[in-house]
């Protein structure tokens, strides 16, 4: 199935405008979904809009928007209010800087969305500006949903990735963690070596494609089983060890992965030999 535009407006770099469609970059789709149900009859549940203060139930139509300014007391405002302060955001995606592309912070990513030109006459200069950005990621902002979002665009195969990012005020400070205080700030260096050591063994070309939601999978399984009235027994989880001596945990770490090898090397060398036994 074709992929659906969820907002269409324009790319912005100084004097040149875009036209452009915006599709999001990842489903939910792959998430199993559960309704709240009544456990004595199985009815589903119904989430009724109610008014305490008039004892009942409120139709969609008398509902308003309002903001808390103190306890207990409203300001509210109606979409005119809102269209008083619709920014150019509102149609217009302006890229007012441009910094290296390893310059975001992961922990300021929220949402992807794919960014593709709106019509042939747009194709060239969406190519163009795309190209002209390779290694380069452009920050700008977004009114969407709602709100208005700060956003990064960079380069992706034939197209352009746009990542809704976080105010800078939405992250926490990590010295907010109080237990983070107890932490050594210096360890000993023959540690280090062996946790590089342990690091490395386990190096090797990243594919998140190879990663399987496994939990959604024995999950479906067990729908699967009660839907068919079978019974599924639970796997005994034992909890992992608690580390006493660092040290040994890393050499023991060492020891097994370095098992773990030679034996996939055996395998390996076995194989062919027992293809070659069986042709002759």
């Amino acid at each position: 199935m074709a992929a659906r535009a969820t907002w269409k407006g324009f790319l912005k770099i100084s004097l040149v405008n875009i036209p452009i469609k915006v599709f999001p970059a990842t489903e939910s789709s792959g998430t199993i979904s559960f309704n709240q149900l009544h456990a004595e009859c199985q009815t589903r549940i119904q989430q009724k809009r109610w008014c305490p203060h008039c004892n009942r139930e409120v139709p969609i139509s008398e509902i308003v928007k309002g903001h808390e300014f103190e306890k207990g007391r409203y300001v509210v405002l109606s979409e005119e209010d809102f269209d008083k302060v619709r920014p150019e955001s509102t149609r217009v995606i302006d890229l007012v800087q441009f910094a290296d592309e390893s310059a975001i912070d992961p922990i300021y990513v929220d949402r992807a969305y794919y960014l593709a030109p709106d019509g042939r006459m747009a194709s060239d200069a969406f190519a163009v500006m795309r190209d002209g950005m390779k290694g380069k990621v452009g920050i700008g902002k977004l009114a969407l949903y709602g709100r208005e979002y700060l956003v990064a665009v960079r380069p992706r195969r034939r197209g352009i990735v746009m990542y809704t990012l976080h105010h800078a005020a939405e992250i926490r400070s990590i010295d907010a963690v109080d237990e983070l205080n107890e932490v050594a700030a210096t360890v000993k260096p023959e540690e280090i070596k062996l946790a590089r050591q342990v690091i490395g063994t386990f190096e090797g070309p990243l594919d998140l494609s190879a990663y399987k939601d496994e939990y959604r999978e024995g999950l479906q399984k067990i729908i699967d089983a009660k839907i068919a009235g079978e019974d599924i027994v639970a796997p005994s989880v034992e909890a992992p060890p608690r580390v006493v001596n660092l040290m040994e945990a890393l050499k023991k770490s060492l020891d097994t992965v370095s098992a773990q090898k030679k034996r996939l090397a055996k395998a390996a060398i076995a194989k062919p030999a027992a293809r070659r036994k069986r042709a002759g």
